[in-house]
């Protein structure tokens, strides 16, 4: 059984992993390529394969959220408590704004400024209500595959948990990010946001949309699927 410390420190390094490989990998391709436009495939394929190898080292320490809709989704269905989830959130959210500083200090100007470390930010006259409605269900179907392969009492093969999830985590980008980036996680979104000083008049967007879907994927997967114990 591993202790709040070890559990808070595989939050932050996942989460680090999570934004460093991911807007790095937006902040490569702008580079090499000279261009605004950044590869939605090579993006998205970052960030999932981030997701898919640091679940599979640091799932069985902290269960590997990475993200505070993972978290706010385990709050929901009282599988942490709320002091526990907000430092889960801090954890996350630390290691968030520690790659993004870490990306700014060594990456050339013109390869993070350019693309504002992956801030998101939605496309132009692109209504807020639908740039929240598209995070909220690409994050509510991220985090409801992160429920179903880790339910014990579902027999998932070992090892297509992280793979699942990352690949859901890639579908979504594929979707959303042409139109809000695709943050789906809050935590993803707000290191790019405070290393750089992005504008922030969207934030409302990526903070609500994925915790709502997060809190919804919780609920509605327990109150369907989990197996209920039967009184001895």
């Amino acid at each position: 059984m591993h202790n709040t410390p070890q559990k808070l420190t595989a939050e932050f390094l996942g989460t680090f992993a999570l934004v460093f490989f991911g807007e790095g990998a937006a902040c490569a391709v702008q580079y090499v390529h000279g261009t605004l436009d950044v590869n939605l495939l090579i993006v998205a394929l970052a960030h999932g394969l981030a997701i898919a190898a640091f679940f599979a080292a640091l799932s069985q320490i902290s269960g590997a959220h990475f993200n505070p809709a993972v978290t706010i989704g385990y709050w929901a269905t009282k599988r942490v408590n709320t002091i526990e989830a907000a430092m889960y959130w801090v954890a996350q959210i630390a290691g968030a704004i520690a790659a993004s500083y870490l990306l700014r200090a060594v990456l050339p100007e013109e390869a993070w400024r350019n693309v504002a470390l992956g801030a998101p930010e939605l496309v132009r006259d692109f209504p807020k209500w639908a740039g929240m409605a598209l995070e909220a269900v690409a994050t509510f179907f991220v985090v409801f595959i992160f429920f179903a392969t880790t339910d014990p009492d579902h027999e998932v093969p070992q090892g297509t948990a992280g793979l699942a999830i990352g690949v859901t985590y890639v579908l979504g980008i594929f979707v959303a990010m042409p139109f809000t980036t695709g943050a789906l996680n809050p935590a993803r979104a707000f290191g790019p946001w405070l290393a750089t000083g992005a504008h922030l008049a969207n934030q409302g967007v990526y903070w609500v949309g994925p915790l709502a879907g997060g809190f919804l994927a919780g609920l509605l997967y327990d109150s369907i699927y989990l197996t209920k114990k039967l009184p001895d």
